[in-house]
């Protein structure tokens, strides 16, 4: 076996026990599979348990209470109600599956390639998806009783196609919002089929919302096929849920429990359904923390480097290592990273793209991406050694102690809520304040961050305000818990220059009014020289050099450091253009 197939194997073990870890952390998720799995064992292994015979007739034993012969008692006839429900679960649970199954096979390759390719298929697909919508279910289900007869199977069967447009119109979009990305794009150049392009790069989106709808349409293919039986439509020789909820109703009066046993059945195996659909999204889904995903057990630092730490550090960082991957597959990323930041000291990490800057960064936050782990050293935060905390204990710091602003603002802030509540609900869980407290809080924030109608703001979405008032908001959320540390990852990239110089001032103020200490990730010197007390240079995942900025930015010791900086634009040669063609004043061309 070549060791890409080695690592490729490793990473999707790695993977799936990460999954499985968060789910079986899910309490709600656990209770549903738990309760599924019963009621799917009872219905499967009911032909061995020691109970009558579903359609055994007793009218001597009709209308029995609960007793150690019927342990739910009997109904009208005389029939055992938990061998009939157990039965019932039996065509129920068939019949959903039945209607799942269709469901799925026709509505998710045609999203899949309707919304991959476009085209004449997605114009024609969505004319049938539209018109299979239009149609009403309860005609057509009678109309095909009345030509293939009380059949459960060729109702659900046919349910199942009416469900088709669920799947066909999630998966579409999901598809739709991921085929013009970037790395969808370099697959294409790679010379990848689309074939293994939909599997490998497009399904991966879409498995979560297909989870979802699947747990969504299997519950409601139960409710229906109840509906069903208890209108009489479907076979009424069948033991079913529907079926006995029919003679509850009939007889609620003479016995209300004839009614409660199906009732229970339908509305746990629903509930079961949807909860474990959502945990199983969520442990698919949730890349989680470098702590709820690690993959082995961190080796300390040395003694000799726990040695060096400064006692007056508020973050010491010693003989740090990142790494992906378990065993032979495992890959260092980071390497013996060591550094300090005491308090209100701006310390700048730099380095050109791929340095670590950001792995180290993230370390430190608890949030490397999945499969990411701290594998050796020490992070120490305020006395406490952060490597040995568990997922619950990092959350506690991050938001309070340790804040985070990233880059890219538009897109960390939630485009479904104003502004206002990203603000104020951190306030409320975090801080315990309340509405109106939270509200006043974040008004103040943002006209302290220089937001000129801080209502205004307050109520609009993400996609009304600039770039720059987005990074200005995310960095009043960031310092709402007066933490401190800060962590900014490259904050000013995404802006213009001018905006850029704005908000290094409103950092450089916020810092000095709080004396907060402050991580700046950065491949710029010149944000550096703006704004940072010492600076530390990555390259290739290791701490090349580290001084005060002034000794870095006039004497740097290594020709890695001499690099970046001759690569500044101020230290370059002015570039001149040839002018442009006057534009034409009545036309502007």
């Amino acid at each position: 076996m070549s060791s890409q197939t080695t690592t490729l194997v490793a990473a999707a073990k790695t993977s799936r026990n990460g999954a499985v870890r968060r789910f079986l952390r899910d309490p709600l998720g656990v209770a549903a599979a738990v309760v599924l799995l019963v009621i799917i064992l009872g219905a499967v292994l009911v032909p061995l348990l020691p109970v009558p015979a579903a359609d055994a007739v007793d009218l001597r034993s009709a209308m029995l209470p609960p007793s150690a012969e019927h342990l739910l008692g009997t109904d009208s006839s005389g029939r055992d109600l938990l061998s009939r429900l157990l039965w019932g679960a039996q065509v129920s649970l068939a019949g959903a599956a039945l209607a799942l199954i269709v469901a799925l096979v026709v509505g998710l390759p045609a999203g899949l390639i309707a919304g991959y390719y476009g085209g004449a298929f997605d114009a024609v697909a969505n004319w049938v998806n539209n018109l299979n919508m239009a149609l009403p279910g309860i005609v057509v289900l009678l109309a095909v009783r009345a030509v293939a007869g009380p059949s459960v199977w060729v109702s659900m069967a046919v349910f199942g196609i009416l469900l088709a447009p669920a799947v066909f119109r999630i998966v579409r979009a999901a598809v739709q919002g991921v085929r013009g990305e970037l790395y969808v794009d370099a697959a294409r150049v790679a010379g990848l089929s689309d074939a293994r392009i939909i599997g490998r790069h497009v399904l991966t989106v879409v498995r979560a919302p297909v989870i979802i709808q699947s747990a969504r349409l299997a519950s409601i293919a139960i409710s229906v096929q109840a509906g069903l039986e208890f209108l009489g439509v479907t076979d009424s020789s069948l033991p079913s849920w529907g079926g006995m909820l029919n003679e509850g109703f009939r007889r609620i009066f003479v016995s209300p429990s004839l009614i409660l046993w199906p009732s229970l059945a339908i509305g746990l195996t629903t509930m079961a359904l949807i909860l474990l659909g959502n945990a199983m999204r969520d442990a698919l889904e949730d890349r989680g923390s470098a702590d709820s995903s690690k993959t082995g057990v961190t080796v300390p630092a040395a003694v000799s480097s726990l040695a060096e730490r400064p006692s007056s550090s508020l973050l010491s960082v010693r003989d740090l290592e990142v790494s992906y991957g378990v065993g032979e597959a495992q890959t260092p990323v980071v390497h013996h990273v060591s550094l300090d930041v005491a308090p209100g000291e701006v310390l700048g990490l730099v380095g050109e793209s791929g340095s670590g800057k950001t792995q180290t960064a993230f370390s430190v936050l608890g949030l490397l991406p999945e499969g990411g782990w701290v594998s050796r050293g020490s992070i120490t935060f305020d006395g406490v050694e952060l490597t040995a905390l568990d997922p619950r204990q990092r959350r506690k710091l991050r938001g309070s102690d340790i804040a985070y602003v990233p880059q890219e603002p538009l897109s960390n802030l939630d485009p479904s809520f104003r502004i206002g509540h990203q603000l104020t609900e951190p306030l409320r869980t975090r801080l315990g304040m309340s509405q109106r407290a939270a509200k006043d809080r974040a008004l103040e924030l943002l006209a302290r961050v220089g937001i000129a109608d801080p209502e205004a703001t307050f109520r609009a979405y993400p996609h009304e305000i600039s770039g720059g008032m987005a990074q200005r908001v995310l960095i009043a959320g960031a310092v709402a818990g007066k933490p401190k540390l800060l962590i900014a990852d490259e904050p000013t990239t995404a802006l213009d220059v001018t905006v850029q110089a704005e908000v290094l001032d409103l950092l450089r103020d916020l810092q000095q009014e709080s004396d907060m200490a402050v991580l700046l990730v950065t491949h710029n010197f010149g944000v550096v020289a703006d704004i940072c007390d010492r600076v530390a240079v990555m390259k290739q995942g290791r701490i090349v050099e580290t001084a005060d900025v002034e000794s870095v930015l006039t004497a740097p010791q290594e020709s890695y450091t001499r690099t970046l900086l001759d690569s500044m634009l101020e230290e370059g040669p002015v570039r001149t253009y040839a002018p442009a063609p006057a534009a034409d004043e009545r036309t502007g061309r």
